[in-house]
């Protein structure tokens, strides 16, 4: 064979095998091209990832693939550093991406989320972002869980989130998130049309304003609705009664106001309600009909004075009770400590007086109960209460002083 047969066959031989590897490549060259320039933005990423350019083949820890598309990208408490490059809305079949609790990853969320159309799940919570959430993620049509959670972002909460109507899970809370909450008008959307949605989480940021009534609604699904340590103002909209799957509610630590709507009493499926530190007036709520509560607390307002409440009595899933600097006075009932889950009852700071009885009918469960700065006179109550009792600051304690239950 001469020289020129023998080279054309040694092109052809170096032509076909570098086919045959190409063709061996597990990952779409565009997503792997698009996943090398996001790597090229982190530091910390997995071992595998430096130990080949394939990320479907090798595989790449972290990294799902179909068809030798990408379509999930799952990192969570990797340490992760760096910043979430526009690439990012180059992986165009990812259905779920989380890179949730690596703190050092920063910067801002970048538009271009809002191109990973097929996105079903999206999880950054406990990262470092920062600024404003982009509107663009109301482009996500198939998205079901929204976790954005405990960042540094600001501004305000997109309207365009309403058009997200297979959404289930939508978390915002421990951000710096400001502005009212946005509801659907004429054309323009709003968090009211998330009828699927199951979780409201936006405790622990900067909104203010009201919340208004038409954000509730029959048609809802809600289980959580978490606006705890906000700057809410006005009162508590009476729609959220209409919401009969709710199970959770916290409303503490804004400035709400007004007396409690009376129809939150329809919902039966509640098991926490937490409605402390606000400006609350008018009469305690009407709980008798919440069978499932479990968790109250509705300290630091301005309720009306009252004896204690009939529902006192009605609770029988109560463990914890708590109402403290409260306007409750007269004879404390004993039934609250018979519940067979009753852990503790907080009621110090009220204006109890008479006898109170604590006796070996309370429930064995019962850990704490707070009766410090009240009126009360005189106690009975067997030996294995002692010290699970706290009588600090009543009467009672004036010729007792070295009595367990009256030491600081």
């Amino acid at each position: 064979m001469g020289f020129r047969a023998t080279a054309q066959l040694l092109f052809l031989l170096s032509f076909f095998a570098s086919g045959i590897h190409l063709n061996l490549s597990a990952t779409d060259p565009g997503d792997a091209a698009e996943l090398q320039s996001l790597k090229s933005h982190w530091q910390n990423t997995p071992p595998s990832w430096d130990q080949t350019d394939d990320p479907c083949g090798a595989p790449w820890v972290g990294v799902t693939c179909t068809n030798s598309r990408i379509t999930s990208l799952s990192l969570p408490s990797m340490s992760l550093a760096g910043n979430l490059s526009d690439r990012i809305g180059g992986l165009t079949e990812l259905r779920s991406l989380d890179l949730s609790f690596n703190p050092n990853v920063t910067g801002s969320l970048t538009p271009r989320l809002g191109d990973l159309k097929n996105l079903k799940i999206l999880i950054l919570a406990g990262c470092g972002f920062s600024g404003s959430i982009p509107d663009e993620l109301g482009n996500l049509a198939e998205l079901s869980f929204l976790a954005l959670n405990s960042n540094i972002l600001s501004g305000r909460i997109p309207a365009s989130l309403g058009k997200l109507s297979k959404l289930y899970w939508l978390d915002l809370a421990e951000n710096q998130l400001t502005g009212t909450i946005p509801i659907s008008k004429n054309s323009s959307p709003g968090l009211d049309q998330l009828l699927n949605a199951k979780h409201f989480h936006f405790n622990r940021n900067q909104l203010s304003g009201f919340i208004p009534r038409e954000l509730f609604s029959s048609d809802m699904m809600l289980i959580h609705v978490l606006f705890d340590g906000n700057r809410l103002e006005g009162g508590i909209p009476s729609t959220l009664g209409l919401v009969k799957t709710l199970e959770v509610l916290r409303l503490n630590r804004n400035a709400f106001s007004g007396e409690v709507p009376k129809n939150l009493n329809n919902l039966t499926n509640l098991n926490e309600l937490n409605l402390a530190n606000n400006k609350l007036r008018g009469p305690l709520p009407d709980l008798t009909k919440m069978d499932s509560l479990s968790y109250v607390d509705l300290s630091n307002n301005s309720f009306d004075s009252s004896e204690s409440s009939d529902w006192f009595s009605t609770l029988p899933s109560l463990t914890t009770l708590v109402i403290e600097n409260g306007p409750l006075q007269g004879t404390l009932t004993p039934k609250v400590f018979s519940f067979p889950n009753i852990q503790q009852v907080l009621l110090r700071n009220n204006a109890f007086n008479g006898t109170f009885d604590l006796d070996d009918s309370f429930s064995p469960q019962l850990q704490l109960v707070d009766l410090q700065n009240n009126q009360i006179s005189a106690v009975t109550l067997s030996a294995d209460y002692k010290n699970k009792l706290i009588l600090v600051g009543n009467p009672v304690c004036t010729g007792l002083p070295n009595v367990s239950f009256c030491q600081p």
